[in-house]
């Protein structure tokens, strides 16, 4: 069996918090993940001296873990955990109540018994009247508890194997004291201190390989013309005014270097751009800052390569990218199996995961034979945000992975630079698609009209700057103009428009919006000079929740035609409608199975319609089962599977093990799959309102994908007056 080697890249990164119109953080996600990842990431390979890796650390998280670990940096999140349970206010109960169960609630709060217990009389859907109204009912200890656990909670369980204390407060899980909160919150902030510390000491060992973004996490090709994105989507509607500035992509990769130099007493050597995002002129200027290996997806890959064939032997090499005379090595990441750890084996036993990894990985180095000698495979993706859907943070999984692959003879993981030292790249590459790791394209961060609103007003700001650091002589060079110049290039950042248009959603979207707009009015704020009145406006057009970004609702009862097809425009235009493709949140994931999913009902049936992003007469369908996860009022899955004829092979519904198969009259596929459920199967009680259900899809019996991603579709119990009834997602 050919070696294979497998180089992981964990990105770690978070946006500025800190508010530069008070220099108060608005939210806590620094200190959180760092006692819930960015320590344990790198302090789990002291168990496995065999496993190499490959951090990747972006300077604007650094700057802010260094600011929690000297006292600097204060949020209202960590006032209130402080702040004694006896003197808080009535607002400030709202605000903990509202806030702090800010987890994913099934890995992170369930398997708490207090944490869960405390969720359950606060209520898991609350409005802030209903929160005035349950106050009555949490008492000092309550509260003394709930701000323990909101930051218990984020401890990674390598904290509790490793930390008497904290591995006490997890026992005692409950009556929790005053002193006992205090000194949690100052562990949390000794490891914001220990991070880049022990960064050092596994690169000094020569185990990990720590590489660097440009400083504030801009899209580097975007800063150096926002024309750039039309090389991926021609048709792309851009901003008002065209924004371009080189040299400001310049000053993020030349402070990255430098203060990168700072920690670790050398120059990086690596750099993962910004959402993977390059183009021609990112490489000239990461190689006048000593960068030597750049990092990005494969789909940058297929459109600058452009391969004679379409099989994917010509993934698994380094390239040598050679712009006029500036030439970097570059590495292209494998999307499937990066995907797989992002978004799929958290659903899985960690055995199964493992092995399903480990097997495709070795199926790799037999897939590229006698194309190439030394196989790369690099799986690149956040070391942070998917954790939390893995049971105990992932720890199980990790563990696993990085045990079994210390055994194996034909894997070796490698430092990405010990790799190209040993292996120098063969193949060169000399034009680079302009492009990111999502779609091969910058539609993320530019084209919605709120993305391009968001680069007008940054434009029209640093154009008022320039003007003013023209008129005034040594102005940019004095501390007042140094302080406010990098205010404007925090605001270059790529997080800000990660929420703009309708792609992603949070619970903060509003805090995301305010913040950039706020880094813009700082400006003119320590200029002494007027604010534009735009920009207390919100650019994000507010919604009344996350759901309208996924989701629209039925309009009307429908009873469409059961034959896999969309036989008319009216047939499912009253249907409501999931679209998988824009709900992300922190995380974006690209390769689905489903595409979007409709749904509706009239007074006997729910109807159900899937279109998919593969062929339904496609090899890879055979493979698959569809269920329909009906959650409440009663636990039940319809489960449906069919061949590449679409020729159904189950269609049935599942109820305690027990399964019965459902008339095929009920079920089509030609172009779209369509079903109609008698409400009968589902045996719903008189007295019940609503149905709650998720649609997944397995593979080989494992669930690879689920939507809601991190929720569910609550319907209405269908009546004929449905239309006075609420809907949610």
């Amino acid at each position: 069996m050919k070696k294979v080697y497998l180089a992981f890249l964990w990105h770690q990164h978070q946006p500025i918090y800190k508010n530069p119109l008070n220099d108060i953080y608005e939210l806590p996600w620094v200190r959180l993940h760092a006692t819930k990842d960015y320590y344990d990431m790198v302090a789990i390979l002291d168990d496995y001296p065999k496993i190499k890796s490959n951090i990747n650390l972006v300077p604007s998280l650094l700057v802010q873990l260094d600011e929690y670990a000297k006292g600097i940096a204060k949020d209202k999140f960590l006032d209130l955990t402080l702040k004694p349970a006896l003197e808080l206010s009535e607002e400030d109960k709202i605000f903990i109540l509202m806030n702090f169960f800010m987890a994913n609630w099934e890995t992170m709060v369930f398997p708490n018994n207090r944490y869960h217990q405390l969720l359950e009389k606060r209520g898991k859907q609350t409005s802030e009247t209903d929160i005035k109204r349950i106050l009555n009912y949490f008492k000092d200890n309550d509260m003394r508890d709930l701000q323990v656990w909101f930051n218990l909670s984020w401890f990674d369980p390598y904290w509790r194997k490793n930390d008497e204390f904290v591995n006490e407060l997890y026992i005692k899980g409950r009556d929790f004291t005053e002193l006992e909160k205090a000194k949690l919150i100052e562990k949390q902030l000794q490891i914001c201190g220990m991070i880049v510390t022990k960064h050092k000491e596994l690169q000094d060992r020569e185990q990990i390989e720590v590489s660097v973004t440009p400083f504030y996490h801009p899209i580097l090709p975007l800063l150096c013309d926002t024309n750039s994105a039309l090389d991926a989507t021609p048709n792309m509607t851009l901003p008002e005014k065209r924004f371009a500035h080189k040299d400001d992509a310049q000053w993020h990769i030349n402070n990255a270097v430098t203060y990168y130099e700072n920690l670790f007493g050398k120059r990086p050597v690596g750099m993962w751009p910004s959402e993977g995002s390059v183009s021609n002129d990112v490489v000239s200027l990461a190689v006048n800052n000593g960068i030597k290996w750049l990092a990005t997806d494969e789909a940058i890959l297929l459109g600058s390569y452009k391969p004679t064939s379409e099989n994917r032997q010509y993934l698994f090499r380094p390239y040598a990218v050679n712009i006029k005379g500036s030439v970097v090595n570059m590495i292209f990441r494998d999307h499937g199996l990066s995907d797989s750890i992002g978004f799929v084996y958290s659903k899985w036993n960690p055995d199964d995961a493992v092995r399903d990894f480990i097997d495709k990985v070795k199926n790799i180095g037999n897939y590229v034979g006698d194309s190439y000698e030394y196989p790369l495979v690099s799986v690149i993706l956040d070391g942070e945000n998917c954790w939390e859907y893995y049971k105990n943070d992932g720890w199980d999984f990790l563990s696993k992975l990085y045990s079994e692959l210390s055994k194996e003879e034909n894997i070796e993981t490698v430092r990405i630079s010990d790799y190209l030292n040993k292996f120098p790249p063969k193949d060169t590459i000399n034009n680079l698609m302009s492009g990111s790791w999502i779609n091969g394209n910058f539609g993320i961060w530019i084209g919605h009209k709120e993305d391009n609103t968001a680069w007008d007003y940054l434009g029209k700001t640093r154009d008022f700057l320039l003007d003013y650091s023209q008129k005034n002589s040594n102005f940019k060079d004095s501390e007042l103009g140094k302080k406010v110049w990098r205010i404007l290039y925090a605001a270059e950042g790529s997080d800000w428009n990660w929420w703009y248009g309708e792609e992603h959603s949070s619970g903060n979207d509003e805090i995301f919006d305010k913040l950039f707009r706020n880094h813009l009015m700082a400006i003119y704020e320590l200029l002494d000079q007027k604010t534009p009145d735009y920009l207390y406006k919100s650019i994000k057009v507010l919604r009344q929740s996350s759901s309208k970004f996924t989701m629209t609702n039925p309009k009307d009862l429908l009873t469409p035609k059961i034959d896999g097809e969309i036989s008319s425009f009216f047939e499912w235009k009253n249907s409501g409608l999931y679209s998988v493709g824009y709900t992300g949140g922190s995380m974006h994931q690209v390769s689905t199975v489903i595409k979007h999913f409709m749904f509706g009902f009239d007074l006997n049936n729910i109807y159900i319609g899937i279109l998919t992003n593969i062929p339904l007469n496609s090899k890879d369908i055979e493979n698959l089962h569809f269920n329909i996860n009906f959650l409440v009022p009663i636990v039940k899955k319809i489960s449906l599977s069919f061949d590449l004829n679409n020729n159904i092979v189950e269609f049935v519904i599942v109820s305690n093990g027990n399964k019965i198969s459902i008339p095929l009259e009920n079920i089509a596929i030609r172009t779209i799959v369509e079903m109609s459920i008698p409400l009968s199967l589902l045996e719903l009680p008189d007295n019940y309102k609503n149905i709650e259900f998720t649609i997944s899809v397995d593979k080989d019996y494992m669930e690879i994908e689920r939507w809601p991603y991190q929720s569910s579709v609550i319907i209405p119990k269908p009546s004929e007056n449905f239309n006075d009834t609420s809907w949610t997602v």
